[in-house]
């Protein structure tokens, strides 16, 4: 008998064989709405059968203006190294099907699935809202995190520029900062981190969560390949500028056997640190990621959602502080002894 959390792909919402450049292939209701829409498993069998390619078909990406008013926002979750974040966009076209912050999606009254992934909010003021806060005579100079729910340097950052405003503000007030992306346009703003660096007031990071470039492909669809990424690391250490990378998240059953090869690289490319997380799939995450893992990798689906069962107590998610970042029992002690051993 299949386990509770597991979802039959003839529950699949808005299901869609194929989308090309998306992570997702559904448009779950969110947890807030009131009617829940769902494709009957007579029209998802024939979709299926007939074959992805003649489904196939794009999303285009769309943006809307965010009018918040107040930019910085603070964390006191014990389990995440981040006082302050600054998040330049809400939603993020990467389309990481694992990504843990696809259910904010749904406080916008829109989908966890691809919606995250196509209908993308701008913080068009955002950087002058951060030069007010600063000169604010409240601030008190703290590390301020970009972006702690999505990616700062996301393709639409090429074209809006948004993140190097906040880069620039934050070098012309010499308050520190730290980074996390996954795309390699982050070697964009060298420039503007070799000022930081000489008031020692920036930290990079990349996200290296496989070395696969399939892979990475279908579980991060719109993200920099992972040669790029160390290229990216290349550059910024190559001119002095403080790297390190994030393996986050580790898939148990799929990326765990990994951890050597990755660390080798990523330190033969210039990255000072590391540090990793173990997948965790809050809310509506943990449904996605099961109909893509059973599209993609049937024949490890039953291995990566036991390992994680078996590190989040029978469940396939457990928000407790400390175990939702790495899990507990044998296994996830063993993924954190080898990420020692070879870090």
């Amino acid at each position: 008998m299949p386990h509770d959390e597991s979802k039959d792909a003839s529950n699949a919402q808005s299901f869609n064989p194929s989308i090309r450049g998306r992570g997702s292939v559904e448009k779950p209701s969110g947890r807030f709405e009131r009617f829940n829409k769902e494709t009957d498993a007579e029209t998802f069998n024939a979709l299926y059968e007939a074959g992805w390619e003649e489904h196939e078909k794009q999303i285009p990406t769309e943006t809307f203006r965010d009018m918040s008013r107040t930019i910085i926002t603070t964390n006191d979750s014990p389990d995440i190294g981040m006082e302050t974040t600054l998040n330049p966009y809400r939603g993020c076209e990467h389309g990481c099907i694992y990504c843990y912050a696809r259910p904010t999606h749904e406080y916008l009254g829109l989908s966890a699935g691809t919606d995250f992934e196509s209908k993308i909010y701008v913080k068009e003021d955002a950087p002058a809202l951060l030069r007010k806060k600063l000169q604010s005579r409240t601030w008190v100079p703290k590390v301020i995190a970009l972006s702690g729910i999505t990616d700062p340097y996301q393709p639409l950052e090429r074209k809006l520029r948004i993140t190097r405003g906040f880069f620039e503000v934050l070098r012309d007030f010499a308050n520190p900062a730290v980074v996390i992306t996954k795309n390699h346009l982050v070697t964009r703003d060298i420039d503007i981190f070799q000022d930081m660096v000489k008031t020692n007031t920036v930290k990079i990071n990349l996200s290296v969560t496989t070395l696969d470039t399939k892979l990475a492909r279908h579980m991060e669809p719109r993200t920099s390949t992972p040669s790029m990424r160390l290229k990216a690391i290349e550059a910024l250490a190559k001119e002095n500028i403080p790297v390190g990378i994030m393996m986050g998240p580790i898939v148990p059953g799929l990326t765990d056997h990994e951890i050597p090869s990755l660390l080798k690289a990523v330190a033969e490319a210039g990255a000072q640190t590391a540090n990793y997380t173990m997948l965790r799939l809050p809310y509506g995450v943990k449904d996605i990621f099961q109909t893509w893992l059973k599209q993609n990798y049937p024949d490890r689906t039953n291995k990566v959602l036991n390992r994680l069962r078996e590190m989040r107590g029978g469940k396939l998610y457990d928000s407790k502080f400390g175990n939702r970042m790495r899990g507990e029992g044998v296994y996830a002690e063993q993924i954190g002894q080898i990420f020692k051993l070879y870090k």
